[in-house]
């Protein structure tokens, strides 16, 4: 088992200000029929409100107060105030330390945390905190050490490559912030342990081929035998690998250059 050091990590007591509780329903509907398999309810952990809209604080300068640990996001947060006094939570950046200024603009500085119009952003820079429709919030490329690529500035879009190696046309209105996500070390953790996941209100996974007849169609064949099929199917018999789930008729399909499946033809 394996975890992190929290040598980032500045302070362990959260803003009160700026925590909420969620009730937690366990994936169960409003019947209690579990709609979202392998959650628990039991770990309680408070909502840290980060901030993503950005937009009704431009021009106004912030320094960087603290870095904490959200217990529901895989990055680290930093709780920023701004001149006028007003502290929010935002996701730090990779090389971010207490003290710094940050600032959001139009033509911002060219600087690490600096959140800025994605037309004024040189080619072949990180950004992450996303803004894929012009006016709205942070969306896309948030988990820890992602990134997204600024590949061209031509005509009226701006291309972007996503983490996903998609390649994606962005309005030029569009905001994002320079540089990468914090904690870059947290696809090296193990788990190893049960109890750690079901802390982490994660639910046990049982093979589908221990399962019954009716529950599952690979069932329960002797041992780790074959699922005798000729490709693996979902408890609903659909097609469980190599299937396109992306609907064709989704709208947003049009601003799609390049799709992720280019990255395993690689």
């Amino acid at each position: 088992m394996t975890c992190n050091s929290f040598e980032e990590i500045t302070t362990s007591t959260p803003n009160k200000s700026l925590l909420v509780k969620l009730n937690k329903h366990a994936g169960r509907n409003n019947s209690w029929r579990i709609t979202v398999r392998h959650q628990w309810w039991w770990s309680s952990k408070k909502y840290r409100l980060v901030d993503f809209f950005f937009l009704d604080k431009k021009w106004i300068e912030a320094k960087v107060e603290t870095i904490e640990y959200d217990p529901y996001r895989t990055a680290w947060i930093s709780l920023i105030c701004y001149k006028d006094w007003e502290r929010r939570y935002i996701i730090a950046h990779q090389n971010m330390k207490v003290w710094d200024v940050i600032i959001t603009d139009e033509n911002a500085p060219l600087k690490e945390g600096n959140r800025m119009l994605i037309s004024n952003i040189p080619v072949w820079m990180k950004v992450f905190n996303l803004e894929l429709v012009v006016g709205s919030w942070a969306s896309s490329v948030r988990s820890a050490w992602s990134s997204a690529t600024i590949v061209s500035q031509e005509w009226e879009y701006t291309q972007v490559k996503m983490p996903s190696w998609e390649i994606r046309l962005v309005n030029k209105k569009c905001y994002a912030t320079l540089w990468t996500v914090s904690n870059p070390d947290n696809n090296q953790i193990l788990i190893w342990k049960a109890w750690r996941s079901r802390h982490m209100g994660i639910r046990p996974t049982v093979r589908w081929k221990a399962m019954n007849p009716v529950d599952h169609p690979h069932w329960g064949w002797e041992g780790r035998s074959p699922i005798w099929m000729k490709a693996p199917k979902t408890p609903w018999w659909a097609l469980a690998l190599w299937v396109k789930t992306r609907s064709r008729k989704k709208t947003t399909s049009k601003w799609i250059l390049r799709t992720r499946e280019w990255k395993l033809m690689k």
